[in-house]
């Protein structure tokens, strides 16, 4: 049976494994990345399926290169699919990307150029990926640094064709909303109206970390530093047009301690029923 999700939730990571299942304060549900997890055994198969006992979980990949060249990863599709049934997680997400090419694995989440072509390609990979782990795909908005040569469309066009042709929902990154915003010079809330928001069905806030000299002006996307305030803005402005959606709160570098993620977990609930309701 699978879990609805609701509230704000966290990534579980190896540093919280202790503090995770000692903790009596609130968490909503949490996000696994399946990389970490397929084919472990001991403690991390331990935690996972006492976590799954308390919680709701969802997986995020950050692997499979939905947009890339190479054929699929079909034995990381089925490890997720097995692992999904294995945490009853109601969906699972990736990213509008591609990190590997012709063997070589990137070790980041690279564009594709905003082109029909593109489109196309990502679109029918994505339905494979699908009926694979046969569960709901969500697929995620990216943070990128530069637009790839070919691209033909913007890209709150590019993303809403892609959701249109592969049948997968949005997973709304609203800091990478924000900082390809500030990187690119455009309006944030135009960035984000452009999107396909009625298909949003989780969110993903985070931090990000000004770029030192000589490159002053750019916004990394290090998923390590507490939220930003313009951040947490958009994020009021996403709720307000798709209401309160799954939120997951995103610390993956320079990580915390359990109880700082679950104060911006915190202020993240907090700001839901205040924009939204309870």
């Amino acid at each position: 049976m699978t879990n609805q999700l609701s509230g704000v939730g966290i990534g579980l990571r190896r540093e919280h494994f202790d503090e995770v299942l000692a903790t009596s304060r609130r968490i909503d549900w949490l996000e696994i990345t399946p990389e970490n997890f397929i084919d472990y055994g001991g403690q991390a198969a331990h935690v996972i399926d006492r976590c799954a006992e308390r919680w709701p979980m969802v997986s995020h990949g950050v692997s499979l290169s939905v947009g890339g060249p190479d054929p699929l990863d079909a034995a990381l599709l089925h490890a997720t699919s097995s692992l999904a049934s294995r945490t009853g997680a109601p969906w699972w997400s990736e990213h509008i990307c591609f990190a590997s090419g012709r063997g070589l694995t990137f070790h980041d989440l690279l564009p594709l150029p905003f082109s029909d072509e593109a489109v196309r390609h990502i679109a029918k990979r994505a339905r494979a990926a699908q009926d694979c782990v046969e569960r709901q795909l969500l697929l995620e908005n990216i943070t990128y640094y530069a637009e790839m040569p070919g691209s033909t469309m913007s890209e709150g066009a590019f993303v809403t064709a892609v959701l249109e042709e592969s049948g997968a929902a949005l997973l709304l990154d609203i800091n990478n909303v924000y900082v390809n915003a500030r990187n690119h010079g455009r309006d944030p809330i135009a960035a984000l109206e452009a999107l396909p928001l009625d298909r949003v069905r989780q969110i993903h806030i985070a931090g990000h970390t000004p770029a030192p000299p000589p490159f002053e002006g750019i916004l990394f996307d290090t998923h390590g530093a507490p939220v930003a305030a313009d951040v947490w803005q958009l994020y009021r402005a996403a709720l307000r047009r798709c209401g309160p959606v799954p939120t997951l709160v995103e610390w993956d570098t320079h990580i915390p301690s359990l109880d700082v993620l679950l104060d911006e977990a915190d202020r993240a609930r907090s700001t839901m029923v205040e924009t939204t309701g309870p």
